[in-house]
């Protein structure tokens, strides 16, 4: 995983224009409202930027509970719809006031499967368990959010399914989509586009076949024999990423046992010089990983296990080859990268995925697409990825959290990789030792199969059920 300078982080690079064609006719035709006389919620919808071009966005939105019963505001999310304004272009979503607190608010960015005229992206709105709930015939109140292009260009609305110049007070609008709980039960979406992903009652039988790795790290220490035995290396040399002069560590790595599983445990202490920094890093020695499904159950933290907080960290599954030349086209990565305390620019939590198509490291030039979502992630997560050749599609707890476009998609195999890092030391500046955790129970790759969770889930049940601890198949590149 390569070093990121914090203005450059999320810049995309012109060479991304090879991504989608962008549309220019009208409208394209509706389906049809979905349970209009059975809705759980209705969204009331205002933009205070009025204008075709803006530097950013401004969806303020209401959510009305108009069921009967009580609504957990954590089971809503709420889709809005527009069209990128170049192939690659990066946003990010804010939010500026919210009655329910924008601590409770969390925007998380996603492309769409059917792109239309005006829609290839969306921004699904969601609420933490801090939101509370509605009661019948409540709202939310004012939640006044907004989006702009990651390099504050100005955006052009004018082709936007979502967006409304007229609209400016609150009335019902059907162009964004609401779910409850999984189901639309309000709106419009773009035709072709129902935010339903994954499918309702998606099969749980994984396909027959599929050359396969799968690892429960089922190892006594770092130096196990078995390890290396098994195809992967515990990092011990020096370089990047991260804090200049800190060390790899193979001895923070090590294995015990919960809730019945083997598990992985990455540590990186500090105690805020270089010297003093320990990096860990687990990485396939193969690079024979390419099209099919990547999964890994992750445990992020979000505080140290003593000593101050507050240190920028990534925490990490992700997948790479290596970069042959600057700008080299064949480079690939796609990454789950939880950031606890903020970096790159960011205040605070945030987790992103990434896919990567090439860059430059000097001067900084990145080509990428990236999904990210402001929340904390701390906890267990069943992280899916995967890759056809059409799409790149990443997965956080079942639920579709990005879709990366075929510009994207890897020309050359790759190694799995899981690490934890600090990108610097200015996030806390005590001398006061602290480490921090990241937790890894499995990790599995199906060459060529696109699974849904629900099939990689019952796949690592047909695996621990029959007392697997580790499986490698696939073929080297």
């Amino acid at each position: 995983m390569k070093s990121r300078t914090a203005p450059s982080r999320l810049r995309i690079a012109a060479a991304a224009s090879v991504a989608m064609a962008m549309g220019t006719v009208g409208l394209t035709a509706l389906t049809g409202t979905a349970s209009a006389a059975t809705d759980d919620v209705t969204v009331q919808y205002r933009t205070s930027a009025t204008g075709v071009t803006a530097d950013q966005a401004e969806p303020w939105l209401k959510v009305r509970n108009t069921g009967s019963s009580t609504l957990p505001l954590s089971s809503v999310k709420v889709r809005y719809y527009f069209k990128a304004d170049s192939a690659g272009t990066a946003y990010r979503f804010a939010c500026s006031w919210a009655v329910k607190g924008c601590a409770n608010i969390t925007g998380t960015f996603g492309t769409l499967a059917n792109p239309t005229a005006t829609a290839d992206r969306y921004l699904d709105i969601g609420f933490t368990a801090g939101a509370g709930t509605l009661a019948p015939g409540a709202d939310t109140g004012d939640m006044q959010l907004r989006f702009h292009r990651a390099d504050w260009q100005t955006l052009n609305q004018g082709d936007d399914y979502s967006f409304g110049p007229s609209q400016t007070s609150y009335a019902d609008w059907s162009k964004v989509t609401a779910q409850v709980s999984g189901s639309t039960v309000w709106g419009t979406a773009p035709a072709g586009n129902d935010p339903t992903d994954p499918p309702t009652d998606p099969p749980t039988d994984p396909p027959a076949g599929g050359q396969s790795l799968f690892d429960d790290f089922n190892y006594t220490s770092s130096s196990d024999p078995k390890i290396s035995a098994n195809g992967w290396n515990v990092r011990s040399n020096s370089g990047g990423p991260g804090v200049p002069g800190a060390t790899w560590s193979p001895e923070n790595v090590t294995f015990a046992s919960s809730g019945g599983n083997s598990i992985m445990n990455l540590r990186t202490s500090t105690a805020g010089t270089a010297e003093s920094t320990k990096h860990t890093e687990v990485l396939t020695k193969a690079t024979k990983f390419k099209n099919g499904t990547y999964a890994a159950r992750v445990k992020f933290a979000d505080a140290p296990l003593s000593g101050p907080d507050g240190d920028h960290l990534v925490q990490t599954f992700f997948t790479i080859n290596d970069l042959k030349a600057p700008m080299a086209d064949d480079y690939a990565e796609y990454d789950f990268e939880y950031l606890p305390n903020g970096g790159w620019g960011e205040p605070a939590n945030i987790l992103y995925t990434t896919s990567w198509e090439t860059y430059n490291p000097d001067p900084w030039q990145a080509v990428n697409q990236h999904t990210e979502s402001r929340q904390s992630y701390a906890g267990w997560h069943d992280l899916v990825l995967t890759i056809d050749n059409s799409s790149i599609k990443y997965y956080v707890d079942g639920q579709l959290f990005g879709t990366h476009d075929a510009a994207y998609l890897p020309e050359r195999p790759m190694s799995i990789n899981f690490n934890q890092w600090l990108i610097d030391l200015a996030g806390q500046t005590s001398t006061t030792a602290r480490s921090y955790d990241e937790q890894v129970d499995y990790v599995l790759h199906v060459k060529d199969q696109v699974l849904t969770p629900a099939q990689v889930a019952s796949k690592i049940s047909a695996y621990r059920t029959a007392g697997t601890t580790f499986e490698d198949n696939v073929p080297s590149s």
